[in-house]
């Protein structure tokens, strides 16, 4: 009995599609629901540095062995850190491969991203989901650093960190809510200063209880519809963007509104939109925008917490359980991140 050509490689192509779905979902441990928390970290601790997104130089990586040495941490660098591919810090599968190998290596007990830019969102299909859970540790960045952030969580299910990468401003702001979380284990309540550059609008009162998941609005948005974003119920989304113009994100939140993200949620905050422009044209401001969005949803939501593009940052655990005032513009973690 013969069979079609073209039928015979239509199905070849389904059945090497669903064996693809079934690895993957093998690999990325999915039938697994526990979140897991990582170490702690202590003084004389060494911490890993990748460059998994844009490149770094010699000057950065000086910079950042600085910062982590006045914290009292040792530091490793990932082998391709100062590789350069056009725009990226080296080939997707030697940026993957530093991933990959600080998860592993015993002597690292966190890693953090140099900088963000562009690329961790290619590297995603690279990384080794069983392999990371298996060895769970703190992952810090943020801006293009969201991609493996919410990755991470979503594949090896376990509590990763939006906050400062290695090039930032380490500032006392900064490691006022970093240290506590990440070295003392303690669970926080995030509020602006009395004094600080970013004025800050309720959208809808309230108060929501919910599971902290978020990062840079951009970055998430192109990553929907992908295997590599966490459920959406029950949970708080805070988001941030860079040098967009308003109409970009009217179109974003337009994206997550339209595939049902928006409806699913239980709060939402939006932290900073440095440098973003209404343009030449007549526009809409940007609360005029989070008001069209988020105002008929009802849920607690407001704007301007400091979380961003900014000098000034919140440490957020992705994947913990966290309690949200609109009214009073707080953030109140419900658990400790680390174990």
């Amino acid at each position: 009995m013969t069979i079609n050509r073209r039928k015979f490689l239509k199905t070849l192509g389904i059945a090497t599609f669903s064996s693809q779905i079934v690895s993957f979902a093998a690999q990325a441990n999915l039938s697994v629901n526990n979140v897991l928390k990582p170490r702690r970290l202590q003084v004389g601790d060494t911490v890993g540095l990748i460059s998994p997104a844009g490149i770094v130089d010699t000057e950065d990586i000086a910079k950042a062995k600085q910062t982590l040495a006045a914290l009292g941490l040792k530091v490793k660098l990932g082998r391709h850190i100062l590789d350069r591919y056009g725009y990226l810090a080296g080939k997707d599968v030697d940026r993957a491969a530093d991933v990959n190998s600080m998860f592993v290596d015993k002597s690292v007990k966190a890693i953090i991203a140099m900088r963000g830019g562009w690329g961790c969102n290619r590297i995603l299909p690279l990384l080794n989901y069983s392999l990371i859970r298996s060895h769970p540790k703190i992952l810090i960045g943020y801006s293009d650093i969201t991609s493996l952030l919410l990755a991470i969580n979503a594949r090896s299910r376990i509590v990763t960190f939006h906050g400062p990468v290695a090039i930032s401003s380490w500032n006392g702001f900064t490691l006022d809510y970093l240290k506590p979380i990440l070295f003392e284990r303690k669970a926080v309540t995030m509020q602006n200063t009395l004094i600080t550059e970013i004025r800050r609008r309720t959208i809808n009162s309230g108060k929501a209880r919910g599971k902290l998941v978020g990062g840079n609005l951009s970055v998430l948005t192109a990553m929907v519809g992908s295997f590599y974003l966490p459920s959406w119920h029950h949970s708080i989304l805070f988001v941030e963007d860079i040098g967009e113009d308003i109409y970009r994100i009217d179109r974003m939140l337009t994206q997550l509104k339209n595939t049902g993200i928006l409806n699913t949620i239980y709060g939402f905050i939006f932290g900073e939109c440095s440098n973003c422009s209404t343009g030449n044209k007549p526009s809409l401001t940007l609360l005029q925008v989070l008001k069209d969005h988020l105002q008929p949803l009802g849920i607690p939501a407001w704007y301007g917490a400091m979380i961003g593009h900014i000098k000034d940052k919140f440490t957020l655990p992705i994947g913990i359980n966290v309690e949200i005032d609109a009214d009073a513009a707080t953030l109140k973690m419900l658990e400790a991140a680390v174990i």
